[in-house]
């Protein structure tokens, strides 16, 4: 006599949704980043997990959390946004990067694509088009908006037709933290404590700031920080 059929092992539960986006949100203005959380803590696969009100602040927080992405606002204390995507492309690869930004500037534009960001949105639409950028930096596409599009294809096309590289910046990386310290007001003490260098190294990088720049004197250089983005007037 045969033995009956075993009965049917159980199957286990059916696998649940992925685990949400875990973000950084990096602005100056509390306002906006109650607001943009606001939009992105209404979605379920989206959530925030640090916040940070400047530059310098971003880099400690994601180092702690290790965020999927973060959202970055250009114009901050310390650190720009930017300056912060330079460090954390070096520092945390697996981290992607969104420029979240008032600019609608072909120059921040590229410099953000330089820094390692993944996409650019405008804080102006940023209830239309926030969510779906942190969706697409996820999936591994880039999300530009439809001015940033345009300045990309004329861009290329330019040096395409010219036969030219994008050009270099004018200053160093250590030289743009300097120019935005000195711009905020800071002194050369104060400076060489936040960056770890010595005063004088501090007064050699504003010495080599004025001679590049062809500036005169902190106020111009203020004036020149401002201009490009570093502070806001």
């Amino acid at each position: 006599m045969t033995d009956p059929a075993p009965a049917s092992t159980p199957t286990g539960p059916a696998a649940g949704p992925p685990p949400p986006t875990r973000i950084l949100l990096a602005d100056d203005h509390a306002l906006v980043r109650r607001g943009v959380r606001l939009i992105l803590d209404g979605e379920p696969d989206l959530t925030v997990v640090a916040e940070a009100d400047n530059g310098a602040e971003a880099i400690e927080q994601a180092r702690t959390h290790e965020p999927d992405l973060a959202i970055l606002d250009i114009a901050m204390p310390r650190l720009t946004g930017l300056q912060a995507a330079r460090e954390l492309s070096r520092t945390l690869p697996q981290t992607r990067i969104l420029i979240l930004t008032m600019y609608d500037n072909e120059q921040f534009f590229f410099e953000a694509l330089g820094a390692g960001a993944s996409g650019y949105v405008l804080k102006s639409v940023a209830d239309r088009d926030l969510v779906e950028a942190c969706r697409a930096t996820m999936r591994g596409e880039p999300f530009l908006y439809p001015g940033a599009v345009n300045a990309l294809i004329r861009n290329y096309l330019e040096l395409a037709r010219d036969g030219r590289n994008l050009p270099t910046k004018a200053i160093t990386e250590r030289e743009e933290e300097i120019l935005k310290l000195v711009a905020e007001g800071h002194t050369s003490q104060q400076i060489a404590d936040l960056l770890v260098i010595s005063p004088k190294t501090v007064e050699r990088h504003r010495a080599n700031l004025l001679a590049k720049l062809d500036l005169k004197d902190r106020l111009e250089l203020t004036r020149y920080a401002i201009r490009v983005g570093l502070i806001e007037p």
